[in-house]
This record gives structure tokens, sequence and C-alpha cells, in this order.
């Protein structure tokens, strides 16, 4: 970034603080973070007041988060060494923003330590304002914010670069990767990088969920043998591992702890048994068919909810605000809507169709028995409807 690109930057930023116009808008997306600190009340000299927290707690989110073992090493190993030759620091967060790990050159840790970024500190835009970890993890894609991007005054000596990490099993977000170092290092390359290594990460969970599958399908394979009629063996999160006299399917949706009679909106009234890491489920032929509901809750906009009704109960799914504005656009075009549809309906630009698509994948692995693509829909069958905030 250029001299004159800084100062532009500088004064919209100066800008967009005392309400008036800036003479060059920055990118829309950092102009919409802005918004959202200020909502916060993040204090553009300092941010919040957010203390790391204790050592038995930053372990034990060490040990929860699923970003430990093969996929560290696998983030670590594709970033620190790049990170130390640039003078920069690499970390990785949870879903929540905290710092969990973090390497790379001694000289940056004394600047980051500065900023109050160290190991148990929160870095989500409530608590630090507009900066790559934080917005990463809203907006669910890779960015770059650079020196008076960020919200924070005392951050704009500072350039960072972080991607989300996704469990490929279901798309729930894990938390970020992130470079970090002193603006006038920046290196062009450094996004994609980042981002590249997102995606080692997300393959090297892929593949351990692949050889959990193998197990659990090893497993199931002599109980199948057995079984009369209709059956799956299924991991805890809907995954197929093997089945018999049933035609081929990825995933099905299953509720929490699935144990006894179940109803699954693919398949009806099933017998839930426990496996090794998975259910055996035996399909009940007689079983009636019934009506789904399904309910797309949006009045709080922070906290949108899918709700699946059936006459023995019903299952409910927080989701994030991007995928409850996916879910909205097909719960209003029940006819199905193609990728450049929904991608100018989220972003106004029918050209961000790698991004929508890659996001349905996400949601059709959580709901792959509810929506089906080309074109992008809930099924035909399903009862869908949405509660929207009163105007």
């Amino acid at each position: 970034m250029s001299i004159r690109q800084r100062h532009h930057l500088a004064r919209a930023h100066e800008a967009a603080l005392t309400g008036a116009r800036p003479a060059v808008a920055p990118r829309r997306m950092i102009v919409q973070s802005w918004d959202r600190a200020r909502q916060h009340g993040v204090d553009p000299d300092r941010g919040t007041d957010c203390r790391p927290v204790a050592a038995d707690e930053l372990e034990h989110r060490r040990v929860r988060c699923d970003l430990g073992g093969d996929a560290l090493r696998e983030l670590l190993s594709g970033l620190v060494p790049a990170a130390e030759s640039a003078g920069a620091v690499v970390v990785v967060v949870d879903v929540e923003g905290r710092i969990l790990w973090r390497e790379g050159h001694p000289g940056a840790f004394r600047r980051a330590d500065r900023l109050g970024f160290v190991e148990g500190a929160c870095w989500l835009e409530n608590a630090v304002g507009t900066n790559a970890i934080g917005t990463a993890l809203v907006e669910g894609v890779a960015l770059q914010v650079h020196s008076a991007e960020h919200f924070v005054r005392a951050h704009h000596a500072w350039t960072c670069a972080a991607a989300p990490v996704h469990d490929p099993r279901d798309g729930r977000l894990l938390g970020a990767v992130d470079v970090s170092g002193p603006a006038d290092a920046v290196h062009p390359s450094t996004l994609a990088l980042v981002r590249a290594v997102a995606g080692l990460t997300e393959a090297r969970l892929r593949d351990a969920h692949r050889h959990q599958l193998d197990r659990l399908r090893a497993v199931a394979a002599p109980v199948l043998a057995k079984v009369g009629g209709q059956a799956l063996a299924v991991d805890r999160d809907g995954w197929v591992a093997a089945s018999t006299g049933l035609p081929p399917v990825d995933r099905i949706a299953l509720p929490a702890a699935p144990s006894g009679q179940i109803w699954l909106p693919a398949f009806g009234t099933c017998a839930a048994e426990p496996l090794p890491e998975g259910v055996l489920l035996r399909l009940c032929d007689a079983a009636p068919r019934t009506t789904t509901r399904v309910v797309l809750d949006v009045r709080r906009s922070n906290q949108p909810v899918l709700t699946v009704h059936r006459e023995s109960g019903s299952w409910t799914y927080r989701t994030s605000r991007r995928h409850a504005d996916l879910l909205l656009e097909l719960a209003t075009h029940r006819a199905g809507r193609t990728a450049a549809d929904l991608s100018t309906a989220l972003f106004d630009d029918p050209t961000r169709t790698i991004t929508v698509r890659a996001e349905m994948s996400r949601l059709r692995k959580k709901f792959g028995d509810l929506l089906e693509n080309r074109p992008y829909r809930f099924l035909p069958d399903l009862e869908v409807s949405v509660l929207q905030p009163e105007t």
C-alpha cells in the first residue's frame, strides 16, 4: 500500500468517526465492520477492557477446540517460518476470538504484547473493533486489514491477515488463523498464504473424518449383515458410513443424542441403537409419514434460529447470520434460486457465486435432507415459514 493510499485511508477513518463523507471510501466490508464497532461501543482510541482468560481457562479452551493436534501442526508448520522471516506472528483463535496459540518472531511479540495481542485475549469486533480475526469470524471469509482500516487507532501501526477454518463435517465455524505484524512489513502474498493454510487444515480435518467413518463402517458391517430390512450406520453428525436396503445417501439430519424411537424427515420413524462412534438406525416400515414443518426465526438478527417440527417433537439449530440470509432467500423463493440469484440478493453482485456455492455446500452438509440444489431450494414437500421482526 502506497503512502498516498495510507493517507486516504487514515482520512476515511477519521471521517467515519465524525460522520463525514470521506473523499475516497474504503472497502464496503471495512465500512460495515466500522459500523458494527460503533454499535458495540468500542472506544476508537483504546478498544475495550477485555482481559486475557486465566491459564487454566486457556488450557481448557485449547483442549476443547477442534483445531488442536494434527490440525494445529498443519497450521503452524505452514505459516510460522514465513511469519518469522517477515518479522510477524501467527495466532490461532477459537470461534469466540480467543487467542489459543501464538508463534513467530520475538521482536513482533514485544509489539504484540503492547497491543494486548497475547494468548488468552479476545479479538472479536465487539472487543477491539475492526481487525482481520474478528471481521473474518463475522464475515466467514479470509481478509486482510491494514493500518487505518483497524477501527482502534492504537492498531494503525499493525497489519493482519486472517482466514476462518470450518469443520468439514457440518460447516461449523471452528476459529481462525492469522498472521499479524508491523504495517510497514505487509506483504501482498500473506493473505493468499493464510487462505491456503486454512484450506489445508480443513482438508486434514476432512481426512480425519474419513478415517472415523472407515472405522465405523468396519464395526457396522457385521451388524448390518444380520439386519432384516432397511438400516443405516451413521456417525454422530449424521454422515452415513454404511447402509443396507437403501439407495445411497451421504448425510441425514440427526437430533442430539438419538436413542430409542426417533423421527427423521427423510425416513420417518426409526429405531436408534448406539454404535462405537455412531448410531445404527433401523427404519420402521409401518411408520406413518407426516408433514415436516420448518420455521426460520430471524426476529433477532444476531441470533437466527431454524426449527424443524414433527409430531413427536422438534429440533432447533442456531445458524450464522450469513446462513440465515441464504435460508431466508430460499424460504421466500420456494421455486428455487441459482447461485447468481443468491449472490445478487446477498451481495448486490451476481459474480460472487464461488462464495455462495461454498456457503450453500456448508448448509447442505448440515441440512442435507431439507435442501437440494439445481436450483437451490427447500424440498417441495416441506412446510416452510419465516418469523420476521415486526415493522
